[in-house]
């Protein structure tokens, strides 16, 4: 099996980049076809292979990587999400990520971003809370100090 294949079955055919399904019947000349993307500019970097659409890919290469937060979600100055990723892998502990108007909106945007950072940061055991304050509801990401 190649690299390509391994990695795709790894990350269960998703996008790292936009989240969205690859198709593994497309071409990987095709602009939604697969590619491997390392995550990172940086060749001294440890960082494993991830799955990525050829356009997400080649765009990540001309612009910063920017994780689209979904619009159904009602969060207030969301945070950068590559930002958050990144200084919980490195250091651990708890990131605030964002505010909502009702417990409501809350809960489904700490129950999205658990599940997208499950495949942004594989092995990164990633919880989150909500805490009430100045009548709003705070979302926070936490994980283990590293």
């Amino acid at each position: 099996m190649s690299l390509l294949d391994d990695v795709a079955e790894r990350d269960g055919w998703r996008c790292w980049v936009c989240d969205e399904p690859v198709d593994p019947d497309k071409s990987v000349n095709d602009p939604r076809g697969p590619s491997v993307d390392s995550r990172t500019a940086d060749r001294k970097a440890k960082v494993a292979e991830r799955l990525a659409h050829r356009a997400c890919n080649t765009r990540k290469g001309a612009v910063k990587v920017v994780i689209a937060w979904p619009e159904r979600l009602y969060v207030v100055e969301p945070a950068p999400l590559i930002t958050v990723a990144a200084r919980l892998e490195r250091k651990g502990g708890r990131e605030m990520v964002g505010r909502c108007p009702t417990r409501q909106d809350a809960q489904e945007t700490a129950d999205w971003l658990v599940d997208r950072f499950s495949r942004l940061v594989p092995g990164l055991p990633v919880t989150a809370d909500i805490e009430a304050g100045g009548g709003q509801f705070l979302v926070i990401l936490a994980t283990g100090r590293r």
